[in-house]
């Protein structure tokens, strides 16, 4: 594949050394050697032939794959009103884990001849160091009969994530083209864009391309994917939303296949070149947590921001702030609980140490520079999911066998030109503010902060590494990720040896900041299941005509202030089945004839009066025999009364105490889409239980609790989810009631919050 007569040079600009390609290391400084490999974007049968070396420094290895021999020295960069293809890259950047970003112009050749070729970086390659080897990275379509059934699902998760922003795009054909759909390892990464036709691609597209992969589907997933695509081609599934949920369902569903084991290490510096250490991390420095024993696992690494005058505490009150919120989130099952949701509390528990932070400038009257502050990121491991949040130039590192892709991208001047399309990346860098922050933790309320948030589905062993500044600037993570982090993979090196040998990396290749780290090693055991995963489709999105107020409904929830992590209902939404027109006029028959049976029969009761039916909402009529059913939470009727067994959060810093009576006043449908759940109103019984509820100060993102200053509300709404999360018990009917029964309007108005007081 190579030109023996190629080398290639070192980055370090102080050195510079030619190198055979077959090298890993300098040979003059031991800096490890960059290898740009490339893909040309080109009209024609190839770029040029293997060997060739085109520009003085591209070196083709294939027909459309370069190697860049000069990696130190920046590429020629496009007049980019020129080329307004180019934006739709550049306005991607935060989806380059799956879209290949733009590396640079090559120009060949002079005068109205010449031609203009598009080079992107980090195209889908599998590299083989060991034999030289450098070749594309499988087609989905063919890799896809090999995968397990978390893997296929996985894929097919990750191309619905990106059609909205492909679509807006005009490139949502990329996920539609065999050739440019990639696949390397877990990841589906495009090899570049394809620009839509006049009319763009919709989702029924989507469904007859996906319908070809049925037959190599795994068997545990094989009707579902069926059924899936089915949906698209027929407009039953017409949002990507509906898409990404009906797919969470079934990913859930695998996931009790798939066993994780977690362990997280941290470790920061102060560093040679600083007086104290801004820099903060959770676990505390030196700790090694494993999941299990541990119930959760969490990383957390802050750089502080505001010098002597205080960018420790900020980065440490931060990090107290986070862990609080956090520990609430995670009391939750983790299959009961809605994704979108949790991503939705992280971003508000970011938001909560947001203004602790900025209240204590404001208690301190710090103005300007003055204020202290911090760049965050985290990362949750959750079942088979990893939950990444960062705010400001702290980042997360993705590690597996195939590749170190960083998963967040920096709040800095230079990454907010590249997504407003105004420049490349590797020429934005290069402008002298580009480092600023755009924002951190503290500078100002949370109304103008904007967490970044995501979620990686995880099928196999992988390393999340969380770094300040202080190790990753000058690409450091990217030269020394494959000697010193993949060894953690094949289990040649201790966790906690190599977190000792990333800081001294920094401290003596950088060394001009604190650095702070967190290594959160994700080891998967995984076997097929034998059930067989089932689409679960809410037929309220059956019609092309979308509810309106259903979404406004759901909108106002999780816009709300109060706005709670959710969890899945345990029942499944009730399939209607539709009567067959065959079975319509024979049953019209049926009816007819019943009912002038009835009739007669009454003409002959001695009373000639027709019977009373009893509401089945209201107590039984005593005269009418009848077994009545059990009472369960299912069939909750006005008069029944309900004991708390746990603590419930109300909102507004209120919450019914262990022991509490309520009776219900009547029940209603819940607004949500495509759900078996209902809200329950209730009278709070004047009991003595109730006017002592249990207190405690933690304001986490999940629960509000009552405060012993505040009385509790006559009536509450709550939801059928809620009652069976915390846990009540029903009164038997030949119980006698504690609470005085009263007659109560219903409740008209459902508050903000679903679990708020009404």
């Amino acid at each position: 594949m190579e030109n023996d007569a190629a080398t290639l040079y070192c980055t370090n600009e102080n050195c510079q050394a030619a190198n055979p390609l077959t090298h890993k290391f300098c040979l003059r400084c031991s800096t490890p050697l960059t290898k740009n490999y490339l893909w040309a974007v080109v009209d024609g049968p190839s770029v040029g032939s293997p060997g060739e070396i085109l520009a003085d420094r591209y070196l083709v290895l294939d027909k459309f794959l370069l190697l860049d021999t000069k990696p130190g020295l920046l590429a020629l960069t496009p007049e980019l009103d020129n080329l307004q293809p180019l934006k739709a890259y550049l306005r991607l950047i935060p989806y380059r884990l799956h879209v290949p970003q733009v590396y640079g112009v090559l120009f060949l050749g002079d005068g109205p001849s010449h031609r203009e070729i598009l080079l992107l970086e980090k195209p889908p390659l599998l590299v083989d160091d060991k034999i030289q080897q450098v070749q594309l990275a499988s087609e989905l379509t063919t890799a896809w009969r090999d995968a397990t059934s978390m893997r296929q699902l996985n894929w097919l998760w990750q191309i619905a994530h990106l059609w909205q922003p492909l679509a807006s795009e005009g490139v949502a054909s990329s996920l539609l083209d065999s050739y440019v759909l990639r696949v390397e390892g877990s990841l589906v990464r495009l090899l570049e864009l394809r620009f839509d036709a006049a009319t763009s691609p919709e989702l029924p597209q989507l469904g007859e391309f996906w319908q070809q992969l049925v037959s190599g589907a795994k068997p545990a997933i094989t009707e579902f994917v069926n059924e899936v695509s089915l949906s698209l081609i027929q407009g039953k599934i017409n949002s990507t939303d509906q898409l990404i949920g009906v797919l969470d369902r079934a990913l859930a569903g695998l996931g009790r296949s798939q066993t994780p084991t977690i362990k997280i290490i941290t470790k920061t510096d102060t560093g040679p070149s600083r007086q104290r250490n801004e820099d903060a991390c959770s676990p505390p420095s030196g700790t090694l947590v494993s999941k299990p024993p541990q119930p959760t696992a969490l990383a957390i690494v802050c750089d502080g921001i505001g010098g002597h005058e205080g960018g420790n505490v900020a980065s440490n009150l931060a990090i107290e702030t986070i862990q609080q919120q956090v520990q609430q989130l995670t009391k939750v099952p983790y299959d009961h609980i809605d994704p979108s949701l949790l991503l939705n509390d992280l971003e508000k528990a970011v938001a909560i140490a947001n203004d602790k932070i900025s209240q204590r400038n404001d208690s301190e009257n710090r103005q300007g520079r003055q204020r202290m502050g911090t760049t965050l990121v985290m990362a949750l491991p959750v079942a088979h999911e990893m939950y990444i949040t960062h705010v400001g130039d702290s980042r997360a590192y993705w590690i597996t066998r195939h590749g170190c892709y960083q998963v967040t991208l920096d709040d800095d001047v230079a990454s907010r030109e590249v997504r407003l399309g105004y420049a490349i990346y590797r020429e934005a860098v290069q402008q002298s503010s580009a480092g600023s922050l755009v924002q951190a933790l503290g500078m100002g309320p949370s109304t103008s902060l904007h967490p970044t948030s995501g979620r990686f589905m995880l099928d196999e062993d992988a390393v999340f590494l969380l770094t300040s500044d202080g190790l990753s600037d000058f690409d450091r993570v990217e030269e020394y990720w494959e000697t010193e982090i993949l060894p953690i993979l094949a289990g040649e090196a201790p966790i906690g040896n190599v977190a000792d040998r990333l800081v001294e990396i920094a401290n003596t290749k950088n060394g001009h900041d604190n650095v702070t780290i967190a290594l959160v090693h994700y080891q998967v055991q995984y076997w097929e299941p034998e059930i067989t995963i089932k689409a679960s489709i809410p037929e309220s999105y059956s019609a092309k005509t979308v509810d309106f107020a259903s979404r406004a409904t759901d909108a106002t929830l999780l816009g709300s202030p109060n706005h709670k992590t959710q969890v899945i209902p345990d029942t499944e939404p009730a399939k209607s089945s539709g009567l067959p027109l065959q079975w319509i006029v024979p049953l019209i028959f049926v009816v007819a004839a019943g009912g002038l049976g009835l009739f007669v029969r009454q003409l002959r009761s001695p009373s000639g009066a027709f019977p009373v039916f009893s509401n089945p909402l209201q107590t039984q009529n005593p005269s009418i025999e009848s077994t009545p059913a059990a009472r369960s939470l299912a069939n909750l009727s006005p008069g029944w009364v309900i004991k708390t067994n746990n603590q419930i959060p109300l909102g507004n810093n209120q919450s019914l105490p262990p022991g509490a009576f309520l009776e219900v006043i009547n029940t209603k449908p819940n607004p949500k889409p495509a759900s078996l759940n209902f809200s329950v109103s209730m009278r709070v019984c004047a009991n003595k239980s109730t006017q002592t509820p249990a207190n405690t100060n933690n304001p986490a993102v999940t629960s509000s609790v009552s405060s012993n200053s505040k009385p509790l509300p006559e009536t509450v709404l709550l939801d059928l989810s809620q009652l069976k999360r915390f846990g009540v018990s029903i009164l038997p009917e030949d119980v006698p009631s504690p609470c005085t029964t009263v007659t109560q309007p219903p409740v008209t108005q459902p508050p903000d919050d679903d679990s708020s007081p009404t």
